[in-house]
């Protein structure tokens, strides 16, 4: 099956499908630095809010790790979506990055950010495997 060029009513309509998940990505990454602020406990130098049993600790110190690693994660899906904004404005999205080939309206619908075709992105995956 021949994978079409995507016209420039499509081109829009992915347009505005990122630019909705940013605005959903932008808000997640507000709450969760907002979360960890709050939970990064008082500056001013008052000890009375940390926990003081080792289990707390432990506890305090996995869902520090958790959210910087959602926020982190987020971060990634941000810039993905940059890229692929900027892909919509020169003309280039839609197009795989490695095969130079069109990638599948399915592909765009499921990850409106991909570089890669599927065939491309397998191929890329067996690279690492191998490594």
């Amino acid at each position: 099956m021949s994978v079409k060029p995507l016209e420039k009513k499509e081109l829009e309509k992915y347009k505005k499908i990122l630019q909705n998940e940013k605005g959903k990505t932008l808000n997640l990454i507000t709450k969760i630095s907002v979360k960890m602020k709050k939970g990064s406990k008082n500056s001013s130098g008052d000890l009375s809010s940390f926990s003081i049993h080792q289990a707390d600790l432990g506890t305090d110190t996995s869902n520090l790790e958790k959210e910087v690693y959602l926020l982190e994660q987020e971060q990634i899906k941000l810039q993905k979506i940059n890229r692929a904004l900027k892909r919509i404005y020169d003309k280039t999205y839609g197009i795989c990055q490695i095969t130079g080939k069109y990638i599948s309206k399915k592909r765009l619908k499921t990850v409106p950010w991909a570089r890669y075709s599927i065939a491309a992105k397998e191929a890329e995956e067996k690279k690492k495997r191998r490594r």
